[in-house]
């Protein structure tokens, strides 16, 4: 099977995951890591097995053996890095939030239409098995019509003003962090942007957010969201119709889902997953690149766009 060859940017934590998980999937590999700091690329390339690190991304972005690149660097930094490597012909997979705005969004957008290349943003819960069986079982009618999504991403992160967290340079906050999680998952159920959004937040000492409840007001339906740094949340979210609910515990990274109707369990989903669950989106976008195609058919480039302009009407509420 014909395989595409990945080239890392960063070395950080989700760059650890994304590295262990490609070993489950058969159409992809690492070839390639880079990081500001050539030690730091090398310890991470020795333990996944990676052949070539590299000190700072422009040797990557240029690697002939590499045909798409995973941004993993922190949310500031997304946008310069991705057209960067969108402009030496690479495709792109970039961490959520794929940029900081809308505005934002549009240049990276624009720039992969004008490199002709393929671009996603990784928003790996849509392509879990779980949050996939939940939805096939909203479109089959058996929880009747929607009514109300409810969803939070939180837990406690130490206040730090020059963490990666609170830094307002890196743009810092929970929600962008975190709250890209509820967000997608409303909009993944909901299939629509919210007409109205009213906001809760609280701000952490450098006023960047780190508590912020949402209500999102559609036609007939209603979603409560909530992220935070100040708390452990439930991470949990429920889907709920007019007949029914779904259980989708920890839907950030969720491996099950459970069917309810009024108080009785009437039907359950457990993947058989191999590694923490990167490996459903590395597979498919792999695949995209395999056959050509310029955009995921499941994380579109309007989702993206979507996310942002919510989570920027979500600030303007601040």
């Amino acid at each position: 099977m014909k395989k595409i060859r990945w080239g890392i940017v960063s070395a950080g934590n989700i760059a650890n995951t994304f590295a262990s998980d490609i070993h489950h999937v058969p159409n992809a590999h690492v070839g390639a890591v880079a990081a500001r700091n050539l030690a730091s690329a090398t310890e991470f390339a020795g333990k996944h097995g990676i052949a070539n690190a590299y000190q700072g991304y422009d040797q990557l972005f240029a690697d002939p053996d590499i045909d798409a690149i995973y941004v993993a660097t922190p949310h500031t930094l997304h946008l310069r890095n991705s057209v960067d490597a969108l402009d030496t012909g690479k495709a792109v997979l970039c961490e959520k939030p794929i940029t900081t705005s809308a505005a934002e969004c549009r240049v990276l957008l624009d720039a992969a239409a004008k490199a002709d290349c393929y671009l996603m943003e990784a928003m790996w819960t849509w392509f879990l098995p779980a949050i996939r069986k939940a939805r096939e079982w909203v479109d089959a009618g058996r929880i009747g019509e929607l009514r109300h999504i409810k969803a939070d991403f939180g837990y406690p992160v130490p206040y730090v003003p020059d963490s990666r967290q609170y830094d307002a340079t890196l743009a810092g906050g929970c929600l962008l962090d975190m709250g890209i999680y509820p967000i997608a998952i409303a909009r993944y159920f909901a299939q629509q942007a919210p007409k109205d959004i009213e906001v809760i937040s609280h701000l952490a000492a450098n006023r960047v957010d780190d508590d912020v409840v949402m209500l999102f007001n559609y036609d007939d339906l209603v979603a409560s969201l909530a992220t935070s740094y100040r708390c452990k949340l439930q991470n949990t979210a429920y889907i709920i119709g007019a007949d029914g609910y779904i259980s989708i515990p920890n839907f950030w990274r969720a491996n099950e889902c459970h069917l309810f109707v009024l108080d009785e369990r009437v039907d359950t989903f457990v993947d058989d997953r191999s590694g923490s669950g990167f490996e459903f989106q590395i597979a498919a976008v792999s695949d995209d690149i395999l056959q050509g195609r310029k955009e995921s058919a499941v994380v579109t480039h309007a989702a993206s766009l979507g996310f942002q302009q919510d989570m920027d009407r979500v600030r303007n509420k601040f």
